[in-house]
């Protein structure tokens, strides 16, 4: 299953939930940036042999981002595709009440520190170019062949 979405939209939410059920979880978050400040995009070729790994290791999993560029590497394995395309207050708002992620951040404070820059983020999603915005997205769900829902 891949799980696509704005920030905030509830990708890991639904994957967690997913996870609950059996299904191994991979969150692109994890892979698609080096550990620098500010921080850089992973090389693409580094984050396909890893989640092209996974995806072949793994009987039933759940891949989710906002990266429809490396959710396309591997759309072609995938048996659903769930597009969340919530709006942007609704987005911001999940932002403002998420739990402490100890995955991504040291600490739920290291975490709040950057709500003021995800929340500008999570703004820009109707109009973003390239492969995190909401055109990618759609045309990402739009061109997968197998079960899809889109959830507003």
């Amino acid at each position: 299953m891949l799980v696509v979405g704005n920030s905030g939209s509830g990708k890991s939410t639904l994957a967690t939930e997913h996870m609950d059920q059996g299904l191994a979880h991979l969150d692109l978050d994890l892979l698609a940036w080096l550990d620098t400040e500010p921080p850089t995009r992973r090389p693409r070729d580094e984050v396909e042999a890893v989640l092209r790994a996974f995806v072949s290791r793994e009987r039933s999993w759940v891949v989710e981002g906002c990266y429809a560029d490396l959710l396309a590497l591997v759309a072609d394995q995938a048996t659903e595709l769930v597009f969340l395309d919530r709006d942007v207050a609704t987005c911001q708002a999940h932002a403002r009440q998420r739990p402490w992620e100890p995955h991504k951040y040291a600490s739920k404070q290291a975490q709040d520190a950057k709500l003021d820059m995800l929340l500008a983020w999570i703004a820009t999603y109707p109009d973003r170019e390239g492969p995190l915005g909401r055109a990618a997205h759609v045309a990402l769900y739009e061109s997968f062949d197998g079960d899809k829902r889109r959830v507003r």
